[in-house]
């Protein structure tokens, strides 16, 4: 005979699934049924339609545990991993002591007052059993009972107060000032982190609201530290996941930005509010790497873009080679938007600090160049967001303009121009000006106007001879400049493109001529100052300061 010959009820739980049961059964423990049960036997057959339960706490598993104590003649084993869920749905069904003496709502009440002699592990794995109905289990108070109870342990076995304004407190311990050192903020954690990083973070809400720290108000550096440490290890959770689903673009679609977001803005305030007494510039980039993916708000990433960009001259490479998010290798907007924010902030800074910046962003630039995906734009934006004075070389950009050249091979002379625009020529050393003298890669014009700059800065620091044959060696340096009213055929054109690009090819071995005339000079000068030197003679100081550029041996 089949099963539904069996029973006389059906009960459709969530529009999920169906349980065949009996009346007489379940209406022995459930007032909730019993009352629908004789409503609907006034209307139809109930046998027949069934009865339809929605919002069932927990679900199937739920019901079928509800149903086995039926049939168990009120009986069942109650656990930590289960006493929420049987409490829940015993308030959900009406399962009090006016039906039965032993009713299952009276049985979990009772399990509960021993609530003060569970373990950490019992109240944490009670928690996580509430995650698929824990808005009922709140509405039944259920959630605050538990967080209360979390809260003691911890209290228990350190110090509560830590938990509260440890950042804003002007009378802090020694111990308290250790788990301030910036070193130890992305390593260290707390004995009860680990194993809450298992709870939802609907949960991990409700515990911060339950200690007033969520959102603005928190000003605790212990639950700052916390918030990192569960949003790193959810991270991870979903890179690895991400890893294995092939299915999957992106690590959000295993976990919910929006759900992650509130707890991400409240580890932001934190930070932010505790600054760099707390948290080094390389501990500022790894929060800001752990909370990008989770969708913050765009006033918290402001504040701790504000806080990075204030300590970038303590920045290392590393630091700021952070992924893109929009096709490219490296998010080079941020590090755009992180160099205006030190300019600005630092509007009278050191020029120590300003040079510091300076060579990390030639570092930089070197090692975004073969990104495929970089636009000129934006190589020009980093090269050009620093004044001139925070290089005492070029040296570094032009080598880094020259790896883009050599990755982006398709760019037309006009593109390869503009790249070279950001260059201080009397910034540039000799070895970089011959080399870019003879890059294939570069504009011939370019080239000249890098060594005319290079001879223009030289030349008047040295003896009036030198400055005059090279005043008139540059003289014979002229490019064809074609003029419009020649250009009256296709031919005459074609004449006089062949024509200037001989003209340019005579230009640049004279130029390669005066480079070897102007190291022989440098040579020649260099020897005369070593025997000055050692027969005693003084070099007067403004003398010294007159020597060329190309003379000084450190530059090369």
């Amino acid at each position: 005979m089949p099963l539904q010959g069996l029973c006389d009820l059906q009960i459709h739980v969530n529009g999920q699934h169906t349980f065949f049961l009996h009346q007489k059964v379940i209406s022995r423990f459930s007032g909730k049924l019993k009352k629908i049960i004789k409503q609907e036997k006034k209307k139809t057959q109930i046998k027949n339609s069934g009865i339809e339960i929605l919002d069932f706490p927990g679900g199937i598993e739920g019901f079928e545990l509800v149903s086995r104590f039926c049939y168990n003649n009120g009986n069942i084993k109650i656990t930590v991993s289960n006493v929420c869920l049987l409490h829940c749905c015993a308030n959900f069904l009406g399962m009090t002591e006016k039906l039965s003496t032993c009713n299952l709502l009276h049985q979990t009440e009772s399990f509960f007052e021993g609530l003060f002699y569970w373990s950490w592990h019992d109240i944490i794995t009670s928690l996580k059993s509430c995650e698929s109905f824990l808005n009922y289990a709140d509405s039944c108070g259920l959630i605050q009972k538990l967080m209360t109870s979390l809260l003691a342990k911890i209290a228990q076995n350190s110090d509560i107060n830590n938990l509260f304004g440890l950042a804003t407190s002007s009378a802090s311990s020694s111990s308290s000032s250790e788990q301030m050192k910036p070193s130890s903020i992305s390593t260290s954690k707390v004995w009860w982190f680990e194993d809450m990083t298992i709870l939802s973070p609907t949960i991990i809400e409700q515990f911060l609201r339950t200690l007033g720290a969520f959102g603005s108000d928190n000003n605790s550096l212990l639950l700052t530290r916390f918030l990192l440490y569960y949003l790193k290890t959810a991270a991870q959770y979903c890179k690895s996941h991400n890893n294995i689903d092939n299915n999957s673009s992106n690590c959000h679609n295993l976990i919910s930005r929006i759900e992650y977001s509130g707890l991400a803005d409240t580890a932001v305030k934190g930070v932010v509010l505790m600054g760099k007494t707390a948290f080094s510039c390389r501990n500022l980039f790894w929060v800001l790497r752990i909370v990008c993916g989770f969708g913050i708000s765009k006033e918290r990433r402001g504040n701790l873009e504000k806080l990075i960009g204030g300590n970038l001259d303590q920045a290392t490479l590393d630091d700021i080679l952070v992924c893109g998010h929009n096709g490219g290798v490296y998010d080079v907007n941020l590090v755009l938007r992180l160099i205006r924010v030190f300019v600005h902030i630092n509007d009278k800074v050191s020029v120590q600090k300003l040079k510091k910046v300076g060579r990390l962003m030639d570092k930089y630039l070197r090692e975004i160049a073969p990104d495929q995906s970089l636009k000129i734009s934006k190589f020009l934006g980093i090269a050009e967001s620093l004044p001139d004075y925070a290089r005492d070389c070029f040296d570094g950009v032009y080598r880094a303009i020259d790896i883009y050249l050599e990755s982006h091979p398709t760019l037309s002379l006009e593109e390869r121009s503009r790249l070279c625009r950001c260059l201080n020529y009397e910034k540039l050393s000799l070895e970089a000006c011959k080399d870019l003298a003879k890059n294939p890669r570069i504009s011939p014009r370019i080239a000249v106007q890098a060594l005319a700059s290079q001879n223009s800065s030289s030349i008047p620091t040295t003896d009036n001879n030198f400055a005059k044959e090279t005043k008139v060696s540059n003289s014979q340096m002229v490019l064809y400049k074609k003029n419009k009213s020649d250009s009256s055929s296709s031919s005459d054109q074609h004449s006089l493109q062949e024509e200037e690009q001989e003209y340019m090819r005579l230009n640049l071995q004279k130029m390669q001529w005066r480079v070897v005339e102007l190291e022989k000079i440098c040579k020649d000068m260099k020897g005369q100052m070593s025997k000055m030197v050692k027969s005693g003679v003084m070099v007067p100081p403004a003398h010294t300061r007159a020597l060329p550029r190309l003379c000084r041996s450190q530059d090369f």
